[in-house]
């Protein structure tokens, strides 16, 4: 898939996932177009990063995804689209439901569309990969928990072993679990209903380079960023709740490989993360950052969240299956390589904002 004279369009492009994807996307030396709104602190620091590294390769629309003629302006050309724009907060949806429904359902729909017509007068079949969220399983109240080494586990052995499968029913809670499960059903309707090549990644938590967490988005970025700033971390709930946690190159490796092998898992939704043996607990997290600094680090506490899941780990078999995909990082290298970057950004990565965020899920 090189030396194409089409771009990749990357929605989110300057975001987290965004630019890792693009980055590789352009080493490859396919073209990149990135639309983003540019709304959340650093991702422009993102944008001119990329444009340094690959400047014959990196072109990019600033503008919001609920602008319906740039989207479509957007996607004509493109060989194929990484849908990563979103508002991808939680608590900003919390605030703000109408908004996080224009941008997460609405936007999404209008890319679609776009894509639709595009290849129905093209005669093409552009395909689109959407980064959809653990979120569209709810809190799964349901399953029953205990208490291992400090952490939550669930009690049957078989979501202990493997994790929550995609076979697991989806239970939209709040108004961001609401939007981003409706723009995953449509995404993955539009390939039932117009053929259009398209797969979804419902993932977990993602952490690597180029992310500048806030307390909203990006917990294991936000805990080391505090951390090397000598600044206390604010745990939500007990801090015994678990997620699995994967290295960006591996994801950025699921997302081409959906891409290559579209026609094969056209349709299909599958749980992207660190699987069940990268699954921690934030307190397992924050022992191992201060191992990384040599030093305690001061937290304190604050009530549970809305929709905040005490246990959410990824059945990954099915996605490690269709897509051909390795074993991923193992988490404590993949902290302290992060760590290792944060350090190295020391100055450069922004002041989380609370304003509104829209950029990568």
């Amino acid at each position: 898939m090189s030396g194409a004279k089409t771009p990749v369009l990357v929605t989110g492009g300057a975001g987290f996932i965004g630019s890792n994807l693009a980055d590789r996307l352009a080493s490859e030396g396919h073209d990149v177009l990135i639309y983003d709104a540019l709304r959340r602190p650093g991702v422009e620091r993102n944008l001119r990063w990329l444009q340094s590294r690959h400047p014959s390769r990196i072109s990019s629309v600033t503008a919001d995804l609920r602008d319906e003629q740039a989207l479509a302006d957007a996607a004509k050309d493109a060989k194929a689209v990484f849908h990563l724009a979103a508002q991808v907060a939680v608590t900003t949806s919390m605030v703000d439901p109408i908004d996080d429904f224009e941008v997460n359902i609405r936007g999404t729909l209008s890319l679609l569309e776009a894509v639709r017509h595009h290849n129905h007068h093209r005669g093409r079949r552009t395909p689109v990969i959407f980064a959809s969220t653990n979120k569209v399983y709810g809190d799964l109240g349901d399953v029953d928990l205990e208490l291992v080494d400090d952490a939550y586990a669930p009690v049957d052995p078989a979501i202990r072993a493997h994790g929550v499968s995609e076979a697991r029913p989806l239970d939209f809670h709040t108004p961001y679990g609401c939007s981003k499960g409706a723009a995953d059903q449509y995404v993955l309707d539009y390939a039932r209903s117009f053929d259009l090549p398209t797969a979804v990644l419902r993932m977990s938590c993602i952490y690597g380079p180029r992310q500048m967490g806030t307390e909203d988005q990006g917990w294991v970025a936000h805990f080391l960023i505090r951390a090397l700033n000598g600044e206390p971390i604010t745990l939500y709930g007990d801090g015994r709740q678990v997620r699995d946690v994967l290295f960006a190159a591996d994801a950025v490796q699921a997302y081409v490989s959906a891409w290559e092998r579209i026609e094969q898992v056209k349709g299909r939704a599958f749980n992207l993360g660190g699987g069940a043996a990268n699954a921690i607990s934030l307190r397992q997290l924050i022992a191992h950052i201060e191992y990384l600094m040599g030093r305690k680090v001061e937290v304190s506490h604050g009530d549970w969240r809305a929709g905040d899941q005490r246990y959410y780990v990824s059945d990954t078999r099915a996605a490690r299956q269709a897509l051909g995909l390795a074993e991923p990082t193992d988490w404590k290298r993949g902290v302290a390589l992060l760590a290792e970057w944060l350090r190295a950004e020391k100055g450069g990565v922004p002041v989380p904002a609370p304003s509104p965020s829209v950029e990568a899920a």
